[in-house]
């Protein structure tokens, strides 16, 4: 299965997302991420093997970690940050990679950005050691909130990223989820697979 650690934004910032996103509306050729489907990717693992180690004589060919494996990672990541819940706030525009070459169009986070920094970089520490691609960019955490598929609307995606930073809101950080990705014609769905409480 496809899987990620993530922390989720909670249903009460789903209208905040939904506002910021409308500042967008008439911007042809991005597509906007469903509200209650928002939240902070910590580290986006591919592919994972949904088996356990149970049995495992060292033929499989599968090179992905296993859920078991990942899951242990998880716990190992959360203890090694030793973060504490924190206040995390979502506000401001961004995109990547550049206003030049826009291909995502993403919230950012201010109050919270360390502790999510710090989560990330011992989750990224673990998955590595477990053969899991390293990133091959430095972390921004931020909240996505729309892809552009072609350039027609770059112009105002532009005009609106450089004027408006908006204030979606803030809520208070006690978990992150390892979450699976399911495809669907109606965008992703995903599942909590297992879920890790801060110190």
């Amino acid at each position: 299965m496809r899987a990620f650690f993530a922390v989720d934004l909670p249903d009460g910032l789903t209208a905040g997302v939904a506002e910021a996103q409308a500042a967008f509306d008439g911007a042809d050729g991005l597509r906007l991420v469903d509200p209650e489907r928002t939240h902070v990717t910590l580290k986006f693992l591919g592919e994972i093997d949904e088996g356990d180690n149970d049995g495992d004589d060292g033929d499989d060919e599968s090179d992905s970690p296993t859920l078991d494996d990942v899951v242990a990672a998880g716990d190992r990541a959360v203890e090694t940050a030793d973060v504490d819940p924190f206040a995390c706030a979502v506000r401001g525009f961004g995109v990547f990679p550049s206003l030049d070459y826009v291909s995502v169009v993403w919230a950012g986070v201010e109050d919270g950005s360390a502790e999510l920094t710090a989560l990330h970089e011992a989750l990224e520490a673990e998955t590595t050691a477990l053969g899991v691609d390293p990133e091959d960019r430095a972390f921004t955490p931020h909240v996505t909130l729309a892809r552009m598929s072609d350039a027609r609307g770059k112009g105002l995606v532009q005009e609106v990223v450089r004027e408006r930073g908006p204030e979606i809101g803030e809520f208070e950080v006690d978990e992150i989820r390892l979450l699976s990705s399911t495809p669907t014609s109606e965008g992703p769905v995903y599942e909590t697979v297992a879920t890790f409480g801060l110190c």
